[in-house]
């Protein structure tokens, strides 16, 4: 890339920077507070409506305020008027978005959300418009010039338009006091989303998958099982299904290293094992389990699954906690 273009999408990243700040600055304080009033107060949902580049940024703003709590869908005015009317009720709101407030399929819907009662935020370039004067709340979204060279594109009116609703969205998240947990709830497949919402129960080996033994089990019992569960342990229950301990892979390989071929026969699970084992509890986190095993001096690849009663009830590996994602 040459200097020149170069110096040209500098330029044009400022214009259009620039150009949120003045519509900062010219932001209109009550009609501000109107149109969040109107979207805190929403008992139903968001709708947007856009038709173009707006219709994108309107679709984009919809996915802003769905994943932060205030559920909202996106509406075509075309299509709007063909039958997609029916998902618009009087307890929604409308956030229309048009640069020129007389885009003809925006101004001929504006009479059918009125008629419904749905209240009306526009975002709009011209507030001596039609959707300007129509608007229950006009927010400013003017800009002195697009960033294409001809004036033309749509460029500095959709970001102004886009940074505006993000705005919106990010105002009546506080108003919400939305929490992180809120928020995870809306983004199970992000990292802070299964931190806060994956439990042991949903990540452990239970039932014909965790075999265990007796506490009187043999050496070769024991091997066999692990060997059946491929977990690389196994849980030693008593007669009543309560934990007793927990043999290892590791646990069996430093026996054999220490004991006599003939004394082979004498090996059993409640000599193998380790005793009141670091134990995890069903309901807990997987985050915080993982914390378990990875905060001490010598790390737990494989923790038993205990109910509050002592029942045993599975096994949780560290691979499979890695491989959640967490």
């Amino acid at each position: 890339m040459s200097d020149s273009h170069f110096a040209q999408v500098r330029d044009l990243l400022r214009m259009e920077a620039e150009a949120v700040a003045q519509a900062a600055a010219r932001l209109d304080a009550a009609a501000v507070e109107r149109a969040i009033g109107l979207l805190a107060a929403c008992r139903g949902k968001v709708v947007t409506v856009g038709v173009g580049k707006s219709a994108n940024i309107a679709q984009k703003i919809a996915a802003t305020l769905t994943s932060t709590g205030s559920p909202a869908v996106f509406l075509h005015p075309s299509d709007a008027l063909h039958g997609g009317m029916g998902l618009v009720t009087g307890e929604d709101v409308a956030v229309v978005l048009s640069n020129s407030g007389e885009t003809a399929e925006v101004v001929e819907l504006l009479p059918y959300l009125q008629h419904r009662r749905t209240p009306i935020i526009a975002l709009v370039g011209n507030l001596q418009s039609t959707l300007a004067r129509r608007a229950d709340a006009a927010l400013d979204a003017s800009v002195d010039q697009e960033a294409c060279p001809l004036n033309l594109a749509p460029t500095t009116s959709t970001t102004v338009a886009l940074a505006l609703g993000d705005a919106l969205a990010m105002t009546l998240m506080r108003v919400k006091r939305l929490t992180p947990e809120d928020f995870a709830l809306n983004h199970p497949g992000g990292r802070l989303g299964k931190r806060l919402t994956l439990r042991v129960c949903d990540l452990m080996r239970g039932g014909d998958e965790c075999p265990h033994v007796d506490e009187g089990a043999t050496l070769l019992e024991v091997v066999q099982a692990i060997s059946r569960g491929g977990l690389g342990a196994v849980n030693v229950v008593d007669a009543a299904g309560r934990l007793a301990g927990v043999v290892t892979d590791g646990d069996v390989r430093r026996a054999l290293q220490r004991v006599q071929l003939s004394e082979l026969d004498a090996l059993t699970s409640e000599s193998l094992m380790t005793r009141r084992p670091v134990v995890v509890a069903p309901d807990m986190l997987a985050h915080a389990a993982l914390q378990l095993m990875e905060n001490r001096p010598s790390q737990i690849s494989v923790l038993p699954v205990v109910e509050p009663d002592g029942r045993c009830v599975g096994l949780l590996r560290l691979h499979d906690i890695v491989r959640s994602g967490l």
